[in-house]
């Protein structure tokens, strides 16, 4: 019995320690963008890294959201006479909602695990160590061009998803079920208004957040992770675990901004 508490006691110690360390961990990061001397070229590296080679999937998976919307819609607005509508439906399902959500996803499977493994490497053959003793700050060297560049990048990403997405939206309800072309963008321009765009923007904004925070600090924390071994187990296993703790994180805090927001 003592020895299951002592159990219990030291996993929900560690989970608390966790807690404190992410947090401080996020402070640090945000201290660091202040921190002089200013630097252009990290920030355009991340920028490059976790938005422009991003685009791709981005695009592909935006593509057949729309695809898919368009056939999904056509079919239950076909139903009730409404297929006028297909504009507004598609496009309000993708800024408000699928858009942010698809974005974060994506660019924490593509982006979000290689920071997680790129820092965790350097954790474990000792050179965030080695910055340390140069008397070079970790946080502001590695940390904060990355937080940065994930917060810009995550809306223009989702602007990318969101123009892609109707437009497939467009070639199967137009082109292909002959919805009118005029009744799809009007629909579509009388039923978008600021608040969807605004709600659509926060989201992206909240989503690159929690994917950079997530990712980074489980490849800088991976030598405290007790799930796992030391090495390249453990970078593995903490970038892992730092993909799906993302993946979950987007799609509570997508909950709770819609409901805070509607």
């Amino acid at each position: 019995m003592f020895s299951l508490l002592e159990k219990l006691g030291g996993w929900l110690i560690f989970k608390i320690n966790h807690v404190g360390r992410s947090g401080i961990f996020l402070s640090y990061a945000f201290l660091g963008l202040f921190k002089p001397p200013y630097k252009l070229y990290p920030f355009l590296k991340q920028i490059y890294i976790i938005g422009s080679q991003s685009i791709f999937v981005i695009f592909f998976t935006a593509l057949f959201t729309g695809m898919v919307l368009g056939l999904q819609g056509f079919y239950t607005l076909s139903k009730f006479g409404s297929e006028g509508l297909l504009g507004s439906a598609v496009a309000l399902s993708l800024i408000r909602e699928l858009g942010p959500v698809l974005t974060a996803l994506m660019v924490t499977a593509r982006a979000g695990s290689a920071m997680c493994a790129e820092i965790g490497i350097m954790r474990i053959s000792e050179q965030i160590d080695a910055l340390e003793c140069m008397a070079i700050n970790p946080y502001r060297y590695l940390i904060a061009p990355k937080f940065l560049a994930g917060i810009l990048s995550m809306p223009l990403l989702n602007f990318i998803f969101n123009v892609v997405g109707i437009m497939g939206g467009y070639l199967v309800g137009v082109k292909m079920l002959g919805v009118e072309a005029g009744a799809y963008w009007n629909g579509m321009q009388s039923s978008v208004v600021w608040e969807d765009i605004s709600m659509g923007l926060i989201k992206s904004l909240v989503f690159g957040l929690l994917v950079i925070w997530v990712c980074t600090s489980r490849g800088f924390f991976v030598h405290l992770d007790r799930s796992g071994g030391f090495g390249a187990e453990g970078v593995s296993r903490s970038t892992t675990v730092a993909v799906v703790q993302s993946s979950v994180s987007v799609l509570l805090w997508d909950y709770l901004l819609t409901a805070i927001l509607l």
